[in-house]
């Protein structure tokens, strides 16, 4: 536009409106139950790095007074052959919660990948698969762990092993439910009418949209681990002496029962990380499920 002697009239500035997206926290993940989860968990994972460097002495280092309770020179007391047990507790970390995360990955995956293998092709193969799985879920989780573990022998990896065994058959089962439901959906048909063979089906357009509560499963069976694994070793078929393993220490403890902290303080330190993953994975399923998700999103407004 122009005024009256031809001169341009100035345009006015754009202006800016202001994006209505912003990237949010969801609800679920602001909840109280979902901060103190994570504080626990971030708490640990910083112990478990810094356990070298904050440890006031080594996890096997027999040098102090036998069976000394808590007090300011040693916190958390001393154990039955002179070793401190906050020193020991605190490098329990480095082994319970790293070994539970690699176990509980390694059953994510195989079991995922059977799951998955069994629910988009069927027939035969989901009938083999299922099968074998079954047979698994017949004997109690911690009675067929022992077993196998006590057929390998008391070790760490051996436990480890054992473990595997027993937790694959859970993701196996969901995600084959989960693939049953999603390999007739219609983006699914489309891929494969174009072309799509079934690896790429599979692995492009099925297990992206059945991975969330696969990993919600996973985070609640971090803590399942940890207890397996702390199990194991306080009967003997885990971690063997003097490896600072936390369920190891309750055993000793409990041959110990007059001296209360040796096995309290490692207890303790079990519940709180069991607790904390637990109160994670519930939180991870309201912010993961829709349904959930739009009722505690209600709740919070």
């Amino acid at each position: 536009m122009t005024t009256a002697d031809g001169t341009p009239t100035p345009s006015a500035p754009p202006v800016m409106v202001p994006s209505t997206r912003r990237r949010r926290i969801p609800a679920a993940l602001r909840s109280p139950l979902a901060i103190v989860a994570l504080a626990i968990i971030t708490i640990w994972v910083a112990v478990m790095i810094l356990a070298p460097w904050i440890s006031p002495a080594g996890p096997t280092e027999q040098s102090f007074e036998r069976l000394t309770a808590p007090s300011a020179e040693h916190w958390f007391g001393t154990d039955q052959v002179g070793r401190d047990v906050f020193s020991r507790v605190l490098h329990g970390a480095r082994m319970s919660i790293p070994v539970a995360a690699l176990l509980v990955s390694a059953s994510l995956v195989v079991g995922a990948v059977l799951g998955a293998i069994a629910g988009y092709f069927g027939r035969v193969v989901d009938e083999v698969i299922m099968r074998v799985a079954d047979l698994v879920f017949a004997f109690p989780t911690i009675i067929l762990a022992m077993v196998i573990a006590a057929a390998l022998g008391p070790s760490l990896r051996n436990a480890v092993i054992a473990i595997l065994v027993v937790s694959w058959p859970p993701y196996a089962r969901v995600t084959r439910s989960l693939v049953l439901s999603a390999r007739e959906a219609e983006y699914v048909v489309a891929g494969r009418l174009l072309g799509n063979g079934p690896f790429t089906s599979l692995t492009k357009d099925v297990m992206p949209n059945v991975a969330a509560p696969v990993v919600v499963l996973a985070t609640l069976d971090i803590g399942t681990a940890i207890l397996l694994l702390s199990g194991l070793s306080f009967l003997g078929l885990g971690a063997v002496p003097p490896t600072p393993e936390w369920g190891a220490m309750v055993s000793d403890g409990i041959q110990q029962f007059s001296s209360w902290w040796i096995a309290g303080f490692p207890g303790l330190a079990i519940m709180s990380i069991v607790l904390a993953f637990n109160m994670l994975g519930d939180v991870l399923r309201d912010s993961l499920d829709p349904h959930t998700a739009q009722t505690v999103k209600g709740r919070a407004l």
